[in-house]
């Protein structure tokens, strides 16, 4: 950790202009990273990244500098770049604030240091060998793998002075599959906040890249989706992008605090149906997206953010909060000290439902199934999205007909949540990574299998027999 009589001069140069909050993140990442095509190693890098932040606030006007110099000398200058940001005003702060020292961490059993590039190069030519073995059709592997250790220290005005040891790894497999010159790709990428016991413990390398390959293949049978509003059934893990996308950045103090979301004055009112819970819980161990504590150093909680179609919280950091008047909720986080953190989802998911998952089929009618969602784009201040769909099947009076390719959801998450009339037994978690104000960070998303009434299917084929 800093030395606190350091951190008190900075905090103190930083409040020189009148804020009434000074808080400096300093953060140093060790991050291995690696890449396989067909079985052979393109690249293999080792960084390590080292700087701080100083952020302050008066009321609601913040200010943001960072310097990759982390001597006292850089540390005082940045501090009083970010005064000097915020006004002129000079102001004399009595440097009272008591500090408590917190160290945080996740358990590492097998730490990435004592890992070496042997042990990494295996994990990914086994994904790529098992890919490979689903069908002479797989004709292009891509293995990526990365593992990081951040380490950051977070002092501020209120009292925060914490440390935290935060590693995560995540394994990448793209399968792409060809016929007449024709391709289709698949793609798992499945990740832990642990260490390289990850790989022992929760993900079955074999599984997660024939799951790839199978989809590739699968794909590249299948007749292209037709068009049309319907039923859809969507699966669970990654088929709660659509949540995370079209609601949960809606909830967030980033969109809320400026009037700028769907949500703004809805509290405690009915916006989904009475079959749709759904949390952002940070605390859920080992997974992803979770947190020990966030960006401003409070501890991860798990925010209830639907419950029974009410809407009874949003996701608040501490701007957030002086901007609605509402408590923060450990939701704060960044990319790292270049960005000045904000509002952010963890793990956000539907909650368990109790509803038959083969029944949802077997009751549709015809419609969509979307095994595995894609990529897609969403306008936060309406909701509105339009989401790929990676993996998806035709169903015909209830029962699956034929995998179809191209398919998009269109729609508005407002709208979506009240359409949602069935909500299956089993949750289950995916993860990627989230951008927004702050950068890039790790986030899980996650729902049972659900069903839709109705959405706008978008497609290019015709009637599927």
């Amino acid at each position: 950790m800093i030395n606190e009589s350091t951190a008190r001069a900075v905090l103190s140069e930083a409040q020189k202009s009148g804020a009434d909050y000074a808080e400096l993140f300093l953060e140093d990442r060790e991050s291995n990273l690696a890449e396989m095509l067909d079985g052979k190693v393109e690249s293999a890098n080792y960084t390590r990244i080292c700087g701080a932040g100083v952020r302050v606030l008066k009321g609601t006007l913040s200010a943001y500098a960072y310097s990759a110099d982390t001597s006292e000398r850089a540390l005082l200058d940045t501090a009083r770049a970010a005064a000097a940001a915020l006004g002129e005003a000079k102001f004399s702060p009595d440097g009272s604030v008591a500090f408590e020292a917190k160290r945080y961490g996740t358990k590492m059993e097998r730490a990435f240091d004592t890992i070496g590039n042997a042990d990494r190069v295996k994990l990914m030519r086994e994904a790529a060998l098992a890919a490979r073995s689903v069908s002479d059709e797989v004709t292009q592997t891509r293995v990526r793998y990365l593992d990081s250790v951040q380490r950051v220290t977070i002092i501020s005005t209120d009292g925060v002075y914490a440390f935290d040891e935060r590693p995560r790894t995540r394994l990448s497999v793209k399968a792409v599959a060809m016929k007449d010159g024709e391709a289709q790709t698949g793609l798992e990428s499945p990740g832990r906040c642990l260490g390289f016991e990850t790989y022992r413990d929760y993900i079955d390398i074999a599984a997660v890249a024939k799951s790839a390959a199978n989809m590739a293949v699968t794909m590249l049978h299948a007749p292209n989706c037709p068009a049309g509003y319907l039923p859809v059934v969507l699966d669970g893990g990654f088929g709660g992008v659509i949540f995370h996308e079209a609601c949960g950045h809606s909830l967030e103090a980033t969109s809320v605090g400026r009037n700028n979301s769907v949500f703004c004055g809805k509290l405690n009112t009915k916006i989904a149906a009475d079959c749709v819970s759904a949390v952002d819980d940070g605390t859920m161990p080992g997974e992803w997206g979770s947190i020990n504590i966030d960006d401003e150093g409070t501890p991860g909680q798990r925010n209830v953010l639907i419950e029974n179609g009410i809407l009874k919280g949003y996701l608040i950091d501490k701007l957030g909060s002086r901007r609605m008047g509402m408590p923060i909720t450990g939701s704060s986080r960044r990319q790292g000290y270049m960005f000045a953190p904000t509002s952010r989802m963890t793990n956000t998911f539907i909650c368990e439902g109790t509803d038959n998952e083969d029944e949802m089929i077997a009751t549709m009618g015809e419609g969509l199934f979307a095994r595995k969602m894609g990529g897609g784009s969403v306008n936060p201040p309406t909701g509105e999205f339009n989401f790929s769909v990676a993996e998806g099947y035709w169903v015909k009076n209830g029962k699956i007909v034929s995998p179809v390719r191209g398919a998009t959801l269109v729609g508005k998450g407002s709208e979506v949540l009240r359409l949602i009339d069935r909500v299956g037994p089993k949750m289950w978690m995916a993860q990627g990574m989230c951008g927004s104000l702050s950068g890039s960070v790790p986030t899980n998303v996650g729902q049972p299998r659900i069903r839709v009434s109705g959405m706008t299917i978008g497609g290019k084929g015709g009637a599927i027999e």
